[in-house]
């Protein structure tokens, strides 16, 4: 069956239809394509939307981070300044009790982290908390500090420096001390830089990100990442850029992209520095981006492979059809099959519908032509013994050809009949009615036709087709058709056996009747009588004449196939008896 497929396929294909057509996978897959790109796009396009907007969010929350540690380091110094400006105040140190300032300090800054000293206008400690009192006389590391604020009079805080007491990253607050009556001194608090951790509000920051706390040189005072330890320099060292900013800024830390928010504190000239590396920020995006892919791309696997099971489904039904129609070409019969696709299940249907009507016009055409040619041979001898019995009736040419012509043209009627109704048969009225009306027309009033509907097979109506031509042809010349004041009436019956016909000619004064035997008479005995099996009989009444048949039912039937040779396709039988014919009404 393929490879007879695949031949008529072949045949019946040209070229350029080849080139044109394409696989429907191929169609299935276009049409996935242009589902899910779009798709794609749109989801990458809505996901890059998403991450900045996340990114602005991000962006939004550092920054207002980072100013918020700014302030909480503002904070912190003030509280330390207000401390330092109490202390200032102490009788004792006014006085110059530096014993007793040195033991009230001590208990006042006990477990707060921060130190109080003074310094003399030289800038030498003449007095520390870290250590006991009095304690050795020690230059200040950060001298220019300590002058500022004797210079301005003004509270000062220093960057971070190297405690020669503390031995340790400290700042200083400084504030000078104007004793009556005795040198200027400078009062300090000193704070290890690791105490200012607290303030960095590491919890608040994202995954990822740092912050520290850098002076005015670039030391890191504070900071939550390893690599900014207190005393280091800060790994941004453009901080000025940084706060110049409105938002984050895009820098380098050891030569890795960073972005970076600086706070500056206007009380210290400190700035606060949150920072992270570049692929923190873009990560969730590169991980959203590369999860699209993924499961695009599991999408699109599956999606492949849910079109290769529906192409196959369909490619094998519509190979399937391709062998349906194949068969229905070669004039085989088509089965409906059964299909998933609805679509190709009707399709399915229609060429087996098509199929059983192609075979059925089949069966009748070939029943049809059998029948044309047994009905040819039959009618060729039937018009030779029609031409017969009217060369015996004629008493010249002219009145053999008229009424030979008109016997033709009766038959042909029938003919017509046979093959515009083919196996369905011929209907009975109709058939008397194609009869009758060139002699008088079939109105109801002179002409009447009454009987159940009723079909009939070919033989039996050329048979009486003929019959009812003959009936008229009489009609005309001795009956009911004579004159205008005649009447015919045909009626027919049915019973579960036979079929009764009855020919009424009803014509007041009715002629005399030739007494020879004629053509019709041999139409009505012969081939009704004995051809469908009938009964006939004759009645003559004083005003008119009527003929009766019986037929079997059998006889009359469209679905019988009689092929049996009639009564007039044997000759002998047409010739008129030697003995004296009773009275007859036909030529």
């Amino acid at each position: 069956m393929s490879e007879r497929r695949g031949e008529q396929s072949s045949a019946a294909t040209s070229p350029a239809i080849k080139g044109r057509s394409r696989p429907i996978a191929l169609y299935l897959f276009v049409l996935a394509l242009v589902a899910l790109g779009p798709t794609f796009i749109f989801s990458a396009i809505l996901l890059q939307r998403n991450n900045e907007a996340q990114e602005r969010v991000v962006e939004a929350l550092i920054t207002g981070t980072a100013r918020s540690i700014v302030q909480a380091v503002d904070r912190e110094l003030t509280a330390n300044i207000t401390t330092l400006r109490v202390l200032a105040n102490t009788p004792a140190l006014l006085e110059g009790d530096l014993a007793a300032f040195h033991e009230r300090a001590k208990a006042g800054l006990a477990n707060t982290g921060t130190f109080a000293y003074v310094l003399d206008k030289d800038m030498t400690s003449i007095m520390s908390t870290r250590v006991d009192y009095p304690s050795p006389r020690t230059k200040s590391n950060d001298p220019d500090t300590g002058l500022r604020a004797l210079q301005t009079g003004a509270v000062v805080v220093s960057d971070l420096v190297f405690g020669r007491i503390a031995q340790r990253y400290v700042f200083n607050i400084l504030v000078p001390v104007f004793p009556p009556n005795r040198d200027p001194v400078v009062l300090g608090l000193s704070r290890d830089g690791e105490t200012m951790a607290a303030t960095l509000l590491a919890d608040k920051l994202p995954a990822g990100w740092n912050v520290a706390l850098v002076d005015g040189k670039g030391q890191v005072i504070a900071g939550t990442d390893p690599t900014a330890s207190t005393g280091t320099t800060f790994v941004l060292s453009d901080l000025t850029i940084l706060g110049s900013s409105g938002g984050w800024s895009e820098v380098e830390a050891a030569g890795v992209p960073t972005i970076a928010v600086a706070g500056r504190s206007m009380l210290t000239g400190w700035s606060v520095v949150a920072w992270a590396p570049r692929d923190v920020v873009t990560r969730p995006l590169s991980e959203a981006f590369w999860s699209l892919i993924v499961g695009g791309l599991l999408l699109a696997a599956i999606t492949i492979l849910a079109i290769y099971a529906v192409s196959l489904r369909i490619s094998r039904s519509v190979h399937r059809l391709e062998d349906d129609a194949a068969l229905l070409g070669s004039g085989e019969a088509v089965p409906a099959r059964d299909y998933p696709i609805s679509e190709i299940a009707n399709i399915s249907q229609a060429l087996a519908d098509a199929s059983r009507r192609r075979r059925a016009a089949e069966v009748e055409v070939r029943f049809l032509m059998r029948e044309l040619a047994h009905r040819s041979k039959n009618q060729m001898t039937v018009i030779a013994a029609m031409a017969k019995q009217t060369a015996r009736g004629a008493d010249n040419v002219p009145e053999f050809v008229q009424s030979f012509e008109r016997r033709i043209f009766g038959l042909a009627k029938s003919t017509d009949l046979l093959l515009a109704n083919g196996a369905a048969g011929v209907d009975l009225e109709e058939l008397l009615i194609r009869q009758i009306e060139p002699f008088c027309p079939v109105d109801g009033k002179r002409v009447a036709l009454s009987g159940p509907p009723m079909r009939l097979n070919m033989q039996s109506a050329q048979i009486l087709g003929m019959a009812a031509h003959e009936l008229a042809t009489n009609a005309v010349k001795y009956g009911a058709f004579a004159n205008d004041a005649g009447t015919l009436r045909v009626t027919w019956t049915r019973t579960a056996t036979d079929v009764q016909f009855l020919w009424r000619e009803t014509l007041p004064g009715l002629a005399p009747r030739p007494e020879r035997r004629g053509f019709g008479t041999t139409v009505l005995e012969n081939m009704v009588g004995r051809a469908l099996g009938a009964e006939v009989r004759r009645t003559l009444h004083d005003d008119g004449i009527e003929w009766s048949f019986s037929v079997p039912v059998e006889a009359l039937d469209p679905a019988r196939d009689p092929h049996g040779e009639t009564d007039l396709e044997r000759p002998a039988p047409l010739t008129p008896p030697a003995a004296p014919a009773p009275p007859a009404e036909e030529k």
